[in-house]
């Protein structure tokens, strides 16, 4: 196996990559020392719970960050930044661009170039995209979009760079400022010409993708043709995006987003491209070892990405190659918008090596059951995690207990962007959740992967879903999902909620948990397990039995639980939620 690579000076001299990026970067293999990386895991203990936050961060909700209103000012941002130090947050990764930039740049396009402030007429050709066509919808989705690139207005009028704030807000509030770059943002990808979001080279067709569409995602497919790394105008556009943010800002980390989207070479790339493709990662790297010289301390370089890395090799990312030879300081294993229950971040280990951090990614979506809150007549396809502290400390303590050295949060500010009664991200729910010491003894609200739908997942790079199940009669079907062990003095209890259709007959239902003797005992309920926010009930399509089980039979790592049909008819389990709880068994 290759040595870890920890400085910049080896790094020149240990890569074919070496002759390239000494005429990129004039005076890398000169004498000076760069800040060397520290031995075995680059990525210091400072950096265990990580907050990633887009472009749009500080912007959805201008009401709680600048209350006093008036033209959006630097004062947001630095309330936001303090609120996350406050709330356990050691690193804040801020993301600067989609298509374009979104940060006042100096060299290259930017998402608000030729808008004057009130021009509603510079969106309508994103409506679309939003899935907006209704003429009375549109409108109010213009006058929506006005209000809100407004803000980044006030900002640029008032000589505020977001972008630079977010760094100085991160050094006097004491959190360290990372940035993240998207690799291949299609948020325009319904009105490729049209769509203001997108960049001129993501215009043009002979850029783009051709052969990462199949079949079953035909409904979707432009979003699968993103801009082609084999073509060396996209691959000098985005380095010359990654340039300016290392080059000409505070930060002291950079991650490249490939979950929006993992997309960068036509699929089964040949060996000659994977390492055409690799050699730029290389060239990245080397950028981040010089602007790291320049500083005097390290500047750390990973990725957010799909954890199937074969699939990933196949588009031309080899993240074995680069995490061993370390290029890749971390990752952060995810799926494309509901957060992972079955990440396998054992197997990545044994898969990259003992150099790279990995990292849990949390997800603001739990998964796509439906839920209902009776009390405000609110249904929703889908609960946030950032809402629900019973969640995040069950996610958490299933990526930590298989490996995870500490937690990215990622689209935890989505749950206040939609404006939902009862509904809220709770920020107090961040601190210590990167501690497993911390998670035990304390109630969690496991589930598993679900076929959410094509707007929820990216196929073929997210966790492969288990529900929903068809068990026909007399069968059973085990499932597998980290958890964390539990102390043994305590109150805690184990509950296990199979939810079926509600069309389907129960007769026999048996669950085994870890190889326990099964249980037949069960009780009905239109319950959640736990509340999230104002979410309560199950909806009426589905119903679900608790069986309840001693909590000392939770296993640190992988458990089991077998769902057996012994009815004669078959049945549809919708999904499995478990609960981690307080107090004597209930309904």
């Amino acid at each position: 196996m290759q040595q870890p690579v920890n400085t910049r000076r080896d790094f020149i001299r240990s890569t074919a990559f070496g002759a390239t990026a000494a005429a990129l970067f004039p005076g890398l293999a000169g004498d000076a020392a760069a800040a060397p990386a520290p031995p075995g895991n680059a990525v210091a203990e400072r950096h265990r719970n990580l907050f990633n936050g887009d472009t749009c961060v500080y912007f959805y909700n201008p009401e709680l960050w600048q209350p006093e209103g008036g033209p959006y000012s630097a004062r947001a941002i630095h309330r936001y930044i303090e609120m996350l130090g406050k709330n356990g947050i050691d690193t804040f990764i801020i993301n600067a661009n989609a298509s374009k930039a979104w940060y006042p740049s100096k060299t290259l396009p930017t998402i608000i170039d030729g808008y004057k402030r009130g021009d509603r007429e510079f969106f309508r050709s994103h409506a679309i995209c939003m899935g907006i066509t209704k003429p009375q919808e549109v409108e109010k989705f213009l006058d929506t979009f006005v209000l809100f690139f407004n803000q980044y207005l006030d900002l640029k009028e008032a000589g505020v760079d977001w972008l630079a704030e977010t760094s100085k807000a991160c050094r006097e509030h004491g959190t360290v400022p990372w940035v993240d770059i998207r690799m291949n943002d299609l948020h325009g990808h319904r009105n490729f010409q049209g769509s203001f979001f997108n960049s001129a080279l993501l215009k043009r067709g002979e850029m783009r993708l051709h052969r990462s569409t199949f079949p079953s995602i035909a409904a979707e497919a432009t979003a699968h043709q993103g801009l082609n790394y084999e073509h060396p105008e996209v691959r000098d556009f985005m380095f010359a995006q990654i340039r300016e943010v290392v080059e000409d800002y505070d930060f002291e980390g950079l991650e490249l987003d490939w979950w929006r989207q993992p997309l960068c070479c036509e699929p089964n790339a040949s060996p000659k491209t994977v390492e055409m493709m690799s050699d730029w990662f290389r060239a990245v790297r080397a950028l981040t070892e010089r602007q790291a010289a320049k500083n005097g301390r390290p500047y750390y370089f990973g990725m957010r990405l799909p954890g199937r890395l074969e699939t990933l090799k196949s588009i031309g990312i080899d993240l074995v190659t680069l995490c061993r030879e370390g290029t890749v300081d971390f990752i952060c294993p995810s799926g494309y918008w509901c957060t992972t229950w079955t990440m396998p971040h054992d197997d990545l280990r044994r898969q990259l090596g003992e150099r790279v951090k990995i990292y849990g990614v949390i997800e603001d979506g739990a998964n796509s059951m439906t839920s209902w809150s009776p009390k405000l007549n609110l249904t929703r396809p889908m609960r946030y995690v950032s809402a629900s502290r019973e969640m995040i400390h069950a996610n958490a303590a299933g990526k930590l207990v298989l490996g995870a050295e500490g937690i990215e949060w990622f689209n935890f500010a989505c749950t206040d962007q939609a404006r939902l009664p009862g509904i809220s991200s709770d920020y107090a729910f961040m601190r210590g959740v990167h501690r497993l010491e911390f998670l035990r003894g304390r109630e969690k609200h496991y589930m598993f992967p679900d076929n959410g739908n094509i707007f929820l997942e990216m196929p073929p790079h997210d966790v492969p879903s288990h529900f929903p199940a068809s068990l026909e009669p007399h069968r059973k079907r085990a499932f597998r999902l980290p958890m964390c062990a539990e102390p043994a003095a305590g109150d805690l209890r184990l509950v296990v909620q199979v939810i079926l259709k509600k069309s389907d007959p129960v007769e026999t239902l048996l669950v085994s948990f870890n190889g326990s003797w099964p249980e037949a005992e069960k009780t009905a309920t239109d319950l959640l397990l736990f509340p999230c926010g104002s979410l309560t009930h199950h909806t009426e399509d589905h119903a679900a039995f608790n069986f309840h089980l001693p909590v000392a039979l939770i296993q640190d790592g992988w458990n089991e639980v077998v769902v057996e049909n012994g009815a004669g008819q078959s049945v549809d389990v919708a999904g499995i939620e478990l609960g981690v709880m307080k107090g004597a068994a209930t309904g």
